[in-house]
């Protein structure tokens, strides 16, 4: 029988804890994992535009004998449809994809200096006041971006979708988004595989009959992190999901925290997402 998903409160929705990313599912790929996912017992999927297969997982939500209601749907909108207007027709064609007449969370998939992000968020409240979209939120802001963002949005803002794992430290990040009412989400979760040898979490496994990765993924929901995993592997969908048996104590919490290290991110997001002044 599938587990039952906690929910995580963010802004004005509810958030499964954790979904299925579908980033690099292209070529048709994503549909029968999303399909597999589904029958597990996952009700959260992520996709976006700049991914190419809303299409397809469209097709995997009209092939489900799961009802639409009970599937937590985020897409995203590519830095290129920013603008008033290009945003809203974007919107209108990511839901033809996906074959729904509303996603449950809409994202801003990366900050943009042009155009102003005053322009933008009003472009992504329109969105939501039109009922295309139940909550609306961000991806890769960091904490003084997520703070603007805000301010310029009548609509709170749901949660803000960043690299985590145990080797990159968002405390200051997960704060500020509690702060104003956000969750953060964390993408590429188990470090992109790095974690399966770690020897601090196959240790922590080991003592609960469980894999570094759900160890890890455990860690994450633990803290009130969504946390949505992305694998090609049908048998690892069921292993990311089966993390709600056990649970970690304080010292082992402790021990996954402290392998954050200067050095730990994957990429250069950061980096990019700071190419312009937030003050």
């Amino acid at each position: 029988m599938p587990h039952s998903i906690p929910d995580i409160r963010s802004g004005d929705v509810a958030m499964p804890v954790i979904g299925l990313g579908t980033w690099q599912l292209e070529d048709g790929s994503a549909q029968p994992l999303v399909e597999r996912a589904l029958e597990l017992g996952y009700r959260h999927i992520d996709t976006a535009q700049i991914y190419g297969n809303e299409q397809d997982v469209g097709a995997a939500l009209a092939a489900t004998g799961v009802s639409r209601a009970e599937i937590f749907l985020t897409t995203k909108v590519w830095v290129e449809h920013f603008a008033h207007g290009d945003l809203q027709r974007s919107v209108d064609e990511s839901l033809r994809k996906l074959r729904v007449p509303q996603v449950d969370l809409l994202l801003l998939h990366w900050p943009k200096p042009r155009p102003a992000l005053v322009e933008t968020m009003a472009a992504l409240n329109d969105v939501r006041d039109r009922g295309l979209t139940r909550a609306i939120g961000l991806s890769n802001f960091p904490s003084g971006l997520m703070a603007k963002a805000q301010a310029a949005s009548e609509a709170p803002i749901a949660t803000n979708q960043v690299e985590y794992h145990p080797y990159l430290s968002q405390k200051t990040l997960i704060a500020k988004a509690r702060a104003i009412g956000a969750s953060i989400t964390a993408w590429s979760p188990l470090a992109q595989g790095k974690v399966a040898g770690d020897p601090v979490l196959i240790e922590i496994g080991e003592a609960h009959g469980k894999t570094p990765g759900q160890v890890t993924l455990r860690w994450q929901v633990q803290q009130g992190v969504v946390t949505i995993p992305r694998t090609k592997n049908p048998t690892r969908l069921a292993e990311n999901f089966d993390i709600f048996d056990f649970a970690l104590s304080d010292g082992e919490m402790a021990r996954i925290s402290a392998l954050a290290r200067p050095d730990g991110r994957l990429g250069d997001w950061l980096d990019k997402a700071f190419e312009w002044d937030v003050e």
